[in-house]
């Protein structure tokens, strides 16, 4: 059994960083990756973090894996997030949540009109990754939700909302807020969160944009919900 990792960071930690390296290098695809070791030296997070990110971006098709070779950048890069610097101080989780429940139900609503059959079928790998999760393996579990929520994102085919949305999912995932989440991510809840991933897949899939803004929106109301009792939780805790 693999020993849980002794750094703080976590997997969504090591992948924002991974994106942004991998921004860095856009214009040369095929620019090899360092080691995992070598990455999670230089990213400070433990080497299964920096494997489970790069499933991730693999299953994206930002990078590619070749056997005793390495791993190397391509064939697209994910657009840079807009700048964070003071934003994580200035705001909280309910205000992330609100933004949230502003930008996300119109991702779907778009991405039921554009998405195409590559950006349904990425989806769809995420939903299956999502399903496969352990429940109680928060981090595991949290990094493909963000990532099936990233794919519908990439699927509405608007760049400037899908920077909004890397940029709110970058605050989200700061590491001060981690154990509200995990507080808002029973097992329980979990398969309740999943179930409102089906809903959102299907109406996307069937180009019914009203149900997929709709199944959006009450997903992220149930979360807000969620983090709501979290809170709440931690404040009563003496």
């Amino acid at each position: 059994m693999e020993k849980p990792s002794r750094y703080l960071a976590n997997s969504s930690t090591a992948l924002e960083q991974l994106r942004g390296l991998i921004h860095q290098h856009e214009s040369t695809p095929g620019t090899p990756l360092p080691t995992e070791r070598e990455l999670a030296e230089t990213l400070g997070v433990g080497r299964r973090e920096v494997r489970r990110a790069l499933d991730v971006l693999e299953e994206e098709g930002r990078i590619w894996r070749k056997q005793g070779k390495g791993t190397f950048i391509g064939p697209a890069a994910p657009v840079s997030p807009l700048a964070l610097q003071g934003l994580v101080q200035q705001t909280n989780m309910l205000e992330v949540m609100e933004a949230r429940l502003q930008i996300e139900p119109g991702l779907a609503r778009l991405a039921a009109l554009r998405a195409s059959p590559e950006n349904l079928a990425l989806m769809q790998r995420m939903l299956e990754r999502i399903d496969n999760v352990n429940p109680d393996d928060p981090d595991l579990n949290e990094l493909w939700d963000s990532a099936f929520h990233r794919a519908i994102a990439e699927a509405a085919g608007n760049r400037l909302m899908l920077g909004l949305f890397d940029t709110l999912d970058a605050v989200r995932r700061e590491p001060a807020w981690h154990h509200l989440r995990e507080l808002a991510r029973t097992p329980a809840k979990v398969d309740r969160y999943n179930d409102h991933h089906h809903r959102i897949m299907i109406a996307i899939r069937q180009r019914q944009p009203h149900e997929a803004a709709t199944a959006m929106r009450e997903h992220l109301l149930d979360l807000q919900h969620a983090l709501i009792q979290a809170i709440h939780l931690e404040d009563d805790t003496p």
